[in-house]
């Protein structure tokens, strides 16, 4: 019961009218800077891996996505694997500027959102704010990276020789799904805890409770997302030629979801953790109708 009520309330807190604001922000920011992230990652792999390794690694990086929007990403990869250093070099320092503000802008408004979502009605000062958004996208690049690359390792052992075939036969397939989902869960765990209040860390319980329901929730809906844009709904009809842009955007935005719904989870269990022991106040209007507003948080800032 106590579960099913925090599932409940977690639900009405991050599908608040003012938080798909957020979710369309953070959407469009990260398909902004998805593709001058493929060139950045495609210039650093080209400088001390072969070409072979270029493509082994992004092409990791693309099962995570539905296949209809699999297709767009493979495409660019291979593009920019097969061109000069030069090249590559050159595209990789106009999407890094690209690729920096749209990821910096997608984080602040990430942050922002889980901030509206946690209840914090003092904001971060304008010259923090844009540190952390620095910070959480900074260790976001890092971790994808290194998730990306132990997917690649785990597949060069699967075929590293016939002693290890095997047994990498039944467990490789299974660690190229671990890797992401694991790290997702360590990376979410980290946001909750040290970028969702402003005051003091969120406990480690509701932060790591809060980032498997996001990771399990993102999982669900990628796979969902999956088979409504390819079996129920097929988008290339009705879109043409941008149909796998919009199937991007639209797993973005549903993974997203995932990310406010997670922290939300993690806020309604800090509250019933606090509420614990707590003294029995008069009966309040019920909490599970109430939705989070921007013209409230407003009110309530001291002027």
């Amino acid at each position: 019961m106590l579960w099913g009520r925090l599932a409940v309330k977690a639900f009405t807190r991050s599908w608040g009218r003012d938080v798909m604001l957020y979710t369309g922000g953070v959407s469009f920011f990260a398909l902004l800077a998805v593709f001058p992230a493929i060139a950045i990652l495609i210039g650093f792999y080209k400088a001390v891996l072969s070409i072979a390794q270029v493509s082994e690694q992004a092409a990791a990086l693309a099962d995570v996505m539905p296949a209809a929007a699999r297709a767009i990403f493979r495409a660019e990869i291979e593009r920019l694997a097969n061109a000069s250093a030069r090249t590559v070099s050159a595209q990789s320092f106009f999407a890094l500027v690209i690729g920096g503000y749209a990821a910096h802008r997608g984080f602040k408004a990430l942050l922002a959102g889980l901030n509206l979502i946690h209840d914090e009605t003092e904001p971060h000062g304008f010259f923090k704010f844009n540190l952390l958004a620095f910070f959480v996208a900074l260790f976001a690049f890092a971790l994808f990276t290194v998730v990306s690359g132990a997917v690649v390792t785990s597949r060069l052992l699967e075929h590293a020789g016939p002693a290890t075939t095997a047994a990498a036969s039944g467990g490789g397939l299974a660690l190229d799904g671990l890797w992401p989902a694991l790290g997702l869960a360590i990376g979410l765990t980290m946001l909750y805890r040290y970028a969702m209040s402003h005051r003091t860390p969120v406990a480690w319980a509701p932060s790591i409770a809060g980032g498997v329901v996001a990771m399990v929730m993102s999982t669900v809906s990628s796979w969902l997302c999956a088979i409504y844009v390819e079996q129920i709904a097929p988008l290339g009809a009705t879109y043409g030629s941008v149909g796998a842009v919009v199937v991007l955007l639209i797993w973005l935005s549903w993974n997203v979801n995932a990310i406010f719904y997670g922290g939300a989870f993690a806020t309604e269990m800090e509250i019933a953790a606090r509420s614990i022991g707590a003294p029995s106040l008069e009966p309040t209007e019920d909490d599970s109708d109430t939705v989070v507003r921007l013209s409230e948080r407003r009110a309530s800032r001291p002027r």
